[in-house]
């Protein structure tokens, strides 16, 4: 899984698996739009104003964590 974020367009992509076949888009919300494979496989989600979605209110981290072990870690967001 890979997180893009691209400042000069304000969009985020959340890659969940490469995209070795054609996708489809498909628009969520006016912010949010997610690729299917035609069989519903997921490959990403698209997050176009990004910055008002990752950071929330004033959150300027994102944590992973893993909730079968507990563990845990932080990644700062530009």
């Amino acid at each position: 899984m890979k997180l893009t974020y691209d400042p000069r367009y304000n969009i985020a992509y959340i890659q969940l698996q490469e995209k070795n076949r054609e996708v489809m888009t498909l628009p969520i919300s006016d912010v949010v739009n997610i690729d299917l494979a035609p069989d519903g496989t997921v490959f990403g989600i698209e997050l176009l104003n990004a910055n008002e979605q990752l950071r929330g209110a004033a959150a300027s981290k994102i944590v992973v964590e893993n909730e079968a072990t507990g563990a845990s870690a932080e990644i700062s967001l530009p």
